[in-house]
């Protein structure tokens, strides 16, 4: 029974997230402190492993692991660009206020139209990360 609640939150996270089966899936900023079941419910649901920042394949949804003293978040979002997809999506996914890396949500608001960017939505995505959804306006006229 513990198992089948499990299944169900990690095919929620993956369901917040907009994972469809199928789609292409690049991991930036992976380290020790990811949170592994988001990593595994994205994988379960594309049904495929997550690409990592090597890769060229074009891509329908960048997970983007975000913490403060990472570098330029600008610079990183342009880099996640490239190889996105037209209608593709970046999760810029931060540690919760109080966790060690934790990232000011007025940096991200920031740094999304610089890089060419709009912030559609939030989510919590683990008792640890939170997620901000990012893609490219449909139109240029919708940016002014």
């Amino acid at each position: 029974m513990v198992a089948a609640d499990d299944a169900g939150r990690s095919s929620d996270i993956a369901g917040k997230l907009g994972v469809e089966p199928g789609m292409v899936v690049q991991e930036l900023g992976w380290d020790t402190d990811v949170d592994e079941a988001v990593r595994d419910a994205v994988e379960e649901r594309a049904g495929d492993e997550l690409l990592d920042e090597d890769a060229v394949e074009v891509v329908d949804l960048v997970l983007m692991w975000w913490r403060d003293g990472d570098g330029d978040l600008v610079d990183a979002l342009i880099n996640a660009i490239g190889p996105l997809a037209d209608n593709g999506v970046i999760w810029v996914l931060t540690p919760k206020t109080g966790r060690t890396g934790h990232v000011e949500p007025s940096e991200i608001a920031e740094a999304a139209p610089t890089a060419g960017l709009s912030q559609t939505s939030n989510v919590t995505v683990s008792d640890s990360w939170v997620g901000a959804r990012l893609v490219s306006p449909k139109s240029a006229k919708s940016k002014r």
